[in-house]
C-alpha cells in the first residue's frame, strides 16, 4: 500500500463508518468528516483500534457548505498526500407526494446531497490537479437513480443527478488521470430508513412493507459497499471511470478483466430507452 490518505465524508456512522473502516483495514491512512462532533470522536476511536499503525483524522465541517471541504482537504494533507475521496454524506429529505411537498425542504434536500457532491468532487480536483497528483473521487447514489421512486422526489433526484455529475466530470478530469465513478450501496440498514418508519403512509405503503422486511432481514452488509468503493480507489480499477456501480448485482471483482468492453461502450451508465432498445423498428 503506498503512504497516501483517502477521505471520507459522512464517516462517523453507516455506510460511511464502514467505508472508513474498509480503507484503515487495507492499510490507508484515513481522514473522516461529519457534522456531529460527538459521533466523529466515537468513529476516530474505532478506526484507531481497526490497525495499530493507522493514522486516523476527524475533521467537522459541513460539505455542503461552500470552502468546508477544502479546509477538510487542507487538514487531511497533514497526514499525507490525498489522492481518494468518499463522498457519503446524504440526507433523505421530505417523504410523501411531490404536490404535497414544502418546497423548502424539497431544495435543500437536493442541495444538500447534488451540490454537496459537486462542492466536494469540484474541491477534490481542483486540489489534484493543482498537486498534478492522479486519483479517483467515488460519490454515492441511491434509491431513485435508476428508476422512479415515488414520495421521495428530492432525494431521487438528487441521487440521479450525483450519477450524471459522475459520468460528465469523468469526461471533464480524464486528461489529469482522475477518475470519478458512482456506487448505488442497495438497501443498507441505516438510520436514514428510521425516517421511512416514522412517515408511515406518507412513504407509499409497499415501500413501507419493503423497509419492514428488509430492515427485519438484515439489509445489505455495508461492508459490501465498503469493499467496492476500496476497489474504485485502488490501482486495481485503473481505467474505470464515469460509471455506475450497483453493490448488489455488479460483479466489479471482473470488471478489470474487462476493461476494454467497458471503456469501449456505455455499460454501467445511465442512458435514455428508446424503441430499438426493446427490438421496435417504428423509431
Amino acid at each position: 500500500m503506498r503512504d497516501v490518505t483517502m477521505i471520507v465524508t459522512g464517516g462517523s456512522m453507516g455506510i460511511g463508518l464502514a467505508c472508513a473502516r474498509q480503507l484503515v483495514r487495507v492499510g490507508y491512512d484515513v481522514a473522516i468528516c461529519a457534522r456531529g462532533r460527538g459521533a466523529l470522536a466515537t468513529a476516530e476511536a474505532a478506526l484507531k483500534g481497526e490497525r495499530g499503525e493507522a493514522r486516523v483524522l476527524a475533521v467537522v465541517a459541513d460539505v455542503a457548505r461552500e470552502g468546508e471541504f477544502e479546509r477538510v482537504l487542507a487538514a487531511a494533507e497533514e497526514l499525507g498526500p490525498v489522492e481518494g475521496v468518499v463522498h457519503a454524506a446524504a440526507v433523505l429529505g421530505p417523504i410523501g407526494h411531490a404536490v404535497e411537498a414544502e418546497a423548502g425542504a424539497w431544495l435543500e434536500t437536493v442541495r444538500a446531497n447534488l451540490f454537496g457532491a459537486f462542492l466536494v468532487a469540484r474541491a477534490t480536483c481542483r486540489h489534484l490537479i493543482a498537486r498534478k497528483r492522479p486519483g479517483s473521487v467515488v460519490l454515492f447514489s441511491g434509491g431513485g437513480a435508476t428508476g422512479p421512486f415515488p414520495n421521495y422526489s428530492a432525494y431521487a433526484c438528487g441521487k440521479v443527478g450525483v450519477v450524471r455529475l459522475a459520468e460528465t466530470l469523468a469526461q471533464e478530469v480524464a486528461g489529469s488521470g482522475i477518475r470519478v465513478n458512482c456506487v448505488a450501496p442497495g438497501f443498507v440498514a441505516t438510520r436514514m430508513h428510521q425516517e421511512t418508519l416514522r412517515a408511515g403512509d406518507a412513504a407509499g405503503r409497499a415501500y413501507l412493507e419493503r423497509t419492514k422486511k428488509e430492515l427485519e432481514g438484515g439489509g445489505v452488509s455495508p461492508k459490501l459497499a465498503a469493499c467496492a468503493v476500496a476497489f474504485l480507489l485502488s490501482d486495481e480499477s485503473r481505467g474505470i471511470t464515469g460509471r455506475l456501480l450497483a453493490v448488489p448485482w455488479d460483479d466489479w471483482k471482473t470488471w478489470p478483466q474487462h476493461l476494454g468492453e467497458i471503456q469501449n461502450s456505455d455499460v454501467f451508465t445511465l442512458r435514455r430507452i428508446v424503441p430499438r432498445d426493446r427490438g421496435n423498428d417504428w423509431q
